[in-house]
């Protein structure tokens, strides 16, 4: 049954309103109309996996992504093997709770290490092992590109293309990409970058928010709602439907400004943004 109130397309991510309590969330979501949500696995394993399944099940909502498995990077054999473990236990967790995709950040720099190409090489070591297993545990990985500020301590994947030639070395079905406007809006390759995802049918997630200046320190922290700042985030969505994407359009902001905030009054702004700025 279609839910009243919110754009049909949108899902909101979970740190968007990381105030709320799963149960918060859920009812919030459901009273708004919200169809999808998009989960974090530390409140989910906090409040229990099979639990989480449940109470989203029973409130109609559907798991548009769980976040975030990945940090393959490890320079060592032992470091990649707990790396892969943890991704199998992501894997079981995203699997039970329905979810469409894994979003997979692939992970710093080692300690000491300069070599970019060497430690996006050892990812796919790690998913060399991991993309057949996941499949058939239901469970499709999206590879994340983050923003080039990130590549030394978070995720050596800066570019929509960079996260495309790893995933391409696996069938689609097995292993997609995620697009957030936060990370790739800059990229003077991200239309045609989409058209390649799109035509191979790799585009498993699409996220948005907004960039603001100036980043705050740490700038982990520093997105912004929708229409804050200079992301022209309805080209950015009609550019990834153009490319083929019909899925859920994922809220997902990281601000210390809005957690202080009600969260339902988040969530109503959301949704007036959303459709100002993305629909």
């Amino acid at each position: 049954m279609k839910r009243a109130g919110a754009p049909d397309r949108l899902s909101l991510n979970q740190e968007t309103v990381r105030q709320w309590s799963l149960p918060e969330l859920v009812a919030g979501c459901a009273k708004a109309g919200v169809g999808a949500v998009g989960l974090w696995r530390d409140p989910v394993r906090r409040f229990g996996v099979r639990e989480t399944a449940k109470l989203v099940a029973g409130s109609g909502l559907r798991v548009s992504s769980l976040c975030r498995g990945g940090f393959f990077t490890a320079s060592d054999r032992a470091g990649r093997a707990v790396a892969l473990d943890d991704n199998r236990r992501a894997v079981e967790e995203a699997s039970e709770l329905g979810a469409d995709t894994l979003v997979l950040v692939a992970g710093g720099l080692a300690e000491g290490e300069r070599d970019l190409a060497e430690a996006r090489r050892r990812i796919v070591g790690v998913l060399d092992e991991l993309a057949p297993w996941a499949s058939g545990h239901g469970v499709r990985l999206g590879i994340e590109p983050l923003h080039p500020m990130f590549a030394a301590d978070r995720c050596v994947v800066s570019t929509l293309g960079q996260a495309l030639d790893i995933a391409e070395r696996y069938p689609a079905h097995q292993v997609g990409v995620v697009a957030d406007s936060y990370h790739v809006w800059w990229d003077e390759r991200l239309e045609a970058d989409l058209r390649r995802a799109g035509e191979a049918g790799r585009i498993v997630s699409v996220q948005v928010a907004d960039w603001v200046t100036p980043l705050p320190e740490g700038v982990l922290l520093g997105r912004g709602q929708l229409g804050d700042g200079c992301v022209d985030l309805r080209g950015f969505r009609e550019a990834a439907d153009a490319a083929g994407y019909r899925g859920p359009v994922e809220v997902e902001i990281f601000h210390p400004g809005l957690w202080a905030r009600d969260g339902a009054e988040v969530l109503r702004e959301v949704i007036d943004r959303y459709r100002e700025h993305v629909e």
